[in-house]
């Protein structure tokens, strides 16, 4: 069975106002997504992965020992992320659920303060990748960042929350500004429903 590119849960324009243009989603998701799919499927077909979700793919191919990830990691890896990312966003749920601000708290002391970590994560994440606030197999929050496509499902991780700091994520909307870039996505991007959702 093929994946598909999901529709975004969104116009393209919705979050125009918040900081992610229009022409930045029809890039980011109707070209770099739709081409993680093609690729996705494409690399595959005829193997044993063809009718494996994609977290059987994403754990079964990736490589610990590694950085440079084979072709079916990547791309299916990439595919996932982003499946999430534009979840994880929404033009509503800008308030955050007081089970997860609790938690947060609990974690990080404030939530001032896990904002200044998770960012210090995509900001020190060198070159393309991903920073994320993730939930432990203990149920204990931490901020992490991962390479490329490399995602929580690797380290048997639920990933609450994931920036992508891909530069094509954000240079059509704020160039090389990628610290900007994720005070902008923290403040004003997040469905922190969504977050508190995957609790």
């Amino acid at each position: 069975m093929a994946f598909v590119l999901p529709d975004l849960p969104y116009q393209h324009d919705a979050l125009a106002d918040l900081g992610m243009s229009k022409e930045t989603l029809e890039f980011h998701h109707d070209l770099h997504h739709k081409a993680y799919v093609d690729n996705g499927n494409k690399l595959i077909s005829g193997t044993e992965w063809e009718n494996k979700s994609l977290e059987e793919i994403i754990v079964g191919t990736y490589n610990p020992t590694s950085v440079a990830q084979n072709g079916i990691f990547n791309n299916i890896s990439q595919l996932w992320n982003h499946n999430q990312f534009w979840e994880m966003m929404g033009p509503s749920g800008k308030k955050m659920p007081s089970n997860l601000e609790l938690k947060i708290n609990d974690s990080f002391g404030s939530v001032d303060k896990f904002k200044e970590e998770f960012c210090a994560a995509g900001v020190g994440q060198f070159g393309s990748g991903w920073c994320w606030l993730v939930q432990e197999a203990d149920g204990g929050l931490k901020i992490t960042k991962t390479e490329n496509g490399v995602n929580p499902l690797c380290f048997n991780q639920k990933a609450l929350l994931g920036c992508d700091v891909w530069e094509h994520s954000y240079y059509i909307d704020f160039r090389n500004k990628r610290p900007v870039y994720l005070k902008n996505f923290l403040d004003n991007l997040v469905n922190w429903e969504n977050v508190a959702e995957r609790l």
